[in-house]
């Protein structure tokens, strides 16, 4: 009987089972069709959050997982991602800012891929949230600067001046600007920090590229940075004339002025005769105030160099030459102008001291100029008579005659002899007495002769008709005294 059972029977029989398993089998695996539900601030497009630190914060309303979560977030800006610190409270991600936001920014927050709670469930998410911090002011522009872009310029009284879109932040954009070459400079803010000019303390160099950069961390008076990095450049070759020597020249000082004298450089210095005198140098063009420090003198001459124009200099000669002297003037090659455009190499001139020793044209003793000399026993006298190649000035005139010394020579037991009479015949003549000479022997001989020295000193320190001029050296005669 079981094998007639018909198709229908088998099922009527066995259908209450396999429903019966069913269900077991779908209340022990119950599947949550509910979606991870979450909220976002800022969700509102180019929403403002109000401080440098606030944070963005995605909240769900279930666990889900952390690493995951954390791995579909993202926010970004023109300058790249922006790092920032991601802290859960709850259920609630938190995302603080490492540098904090800047303001004017236009960022963008990107929620891109799957997060999952801890029940299994699955969020497949792609959403993009554009917002700014702060304010939404537009980025301050650099609009114009000086000296311009290769622009040929001087090196003395430079200014940089920038001009900007908005009002600035003066902390940021001093530290954001770098000037190249330039050492010690002076910050001058003015238009309500629109307008900035940087003054240099130094002349700049000449011949040289000066660039200068404002890199884009410069802000304005809002915080908004600059939208780039500004820079430019300008070259200090405005002058393309060197400094030259134009004359080399001898002055001399009168009636409050100093004139040329008629001679050229080459002739010589000549005797100043009382008026101060000294040594011009004119150049091409106005030269700094190291001209003055360049001028040497081979051998050394005493003297001191002033400002006699802005383009010519003079060294005054606080004493005269030496006489008969070759003198060589040399300007170092380092001597700038005011542009700071240098000589380039040392110039030299050679001239001759056109001042003359004091010589002796002649000297005779009791009227002859032979070493031996007439001396009478009874009254010991001998005139000497000088005559010399320059006039004497009235001060030298009684000073001289003291320092000129006739003492006895051989034999030592001598006795001493006394200047009687002095007189100047002229003013380049002078006459002069002794007594008290004692004449040789009448034989001749040599053991019995009487030498008397005669000196006239020379030098510097010697005998001088004035205005410095004296003899070379000492003037020495040995005469012998006869019967």
């Amino acid at each position: 009987m079981l094998r007639l059972l018909s198709k229908k029977s088998f099922w009527l029989g066995i259908l209450p089972g396999v429903l019966l398993n069913i269900f077991i089998y779908t209340s022990c695996d119950f599947i949550d069709l509910r979606q991870i539900g979450l909220t976002i601030e800022p969700n509102t497009a180019n929403s403002i959050l109000p401080e440098p630190d606030s944070p963005v914060v995605i909240r769900f309303d279930t666990e889900v997982i952390k690493n995951e979560a954390e791995g579909v977030f993202q926010i970004n800006s023109d300058y790249g991602s922006v790092k920032g610190d991601k802290i859960w409270h709850g259920n609630d991600l938190y995302f603080i800012p490492v540098q904090g936001w800047t303001a004017g920014i236009r960022y963008t927050l990107n929620l891109t891929g799957t997060i999952r709670s801890t029940d299994g469930r699955e969020l497949r998410i792609e959403h993009y949230v554009p917002f700014y911090a702060i304010n939404r002011e537009s980025p301050p522009i650099l609009r114009w600067h000086s000296p311009t872009d290769g622009e040929s310029v001087g090196t003395n009284n430079i200014v940089y001046e920038f001009h900007f879109s908005a009002a600035m932040d003066r902390l940021s954009v001093e530290s954001a600007l770098t000037t190249e070459g330039i050492g010690s400079k002076t910050f001058e803010w003015s238009d309500d920090n629109l307008v900035l000019r940087i003054i240099p303390q130094n002349a700049l160099s000449p011949w040289v590229s000066y660039r200068w950069n404002i890199k884009d961390s410069a802000k304005s008076a809002g915080g908004i940075p600059l939208p780039k990095t500004y820079s430019g450049y300008f070259l200090t070759d405005l002058d393309q004339t060197l400094p030259a020597v134009a004359n080399v020249y001898p002055v001399l000082f009168a009636d409050g002025s100093w004139f040329p004298t008629a001679v050229n450089m080459e002739n010589g210095l000549n005797q100043s005769f009382g008026h101060p005198q000294g040594i011009a140098v004119s150049f091409n063009k106005p030269v700094s105030d190291n001209a003055l420090r360049s001028l040497r003198f081979e051998p050394y001459l005493t003297g001191r160099t002033e400002f006699l124009s802005n383009d010519c200099v003079i060294f005054i000669l606080t004493r005269d030459p030496e006489p008969e002297t070759i003198y060589t003037l040399i300007l170092s090659g380092e001597t700038r102008d005011t542009e700071g455009l240098k000589l380039g190499s040392d110039y030299r001139i050679s001239f001759a001291s056109d001042i003359p020793y004091l010589d002796i044209l002649s000297l005779t003793a009791n009227n002859t100029s032979e070493h031996q000399v007439q001396v009478d026993p009874a009254a010991g006298e001998v005139n000497i008579s000088i005559r010399f190649s320059l006039p004497f000035n009235n001060e030298e005139k009684l000073l001289m005659p003291q320092r000129i010394t006739l003492t006895p020579f051989f034999p030592k037991t001598l006795a001493p002899v006394a200047l009687q009479y002095i007189s100047w015949i002229s003013d380049d003549r002078l006459f002069l007495r002794w007594e008290g000479l004692t004449p040789g022997g009448a034989g001749g001989y040599f053991n019995d002769s009487h030498f008397y020295k005669l000196v006239i000193p020379g030098g510097k320190g010697g005998i001088s008709s004035g205005q410095g001029v004296y003899m070379k050296e000492d003037f020495v005669l040995y005469l012998e005294a006869v019967r």
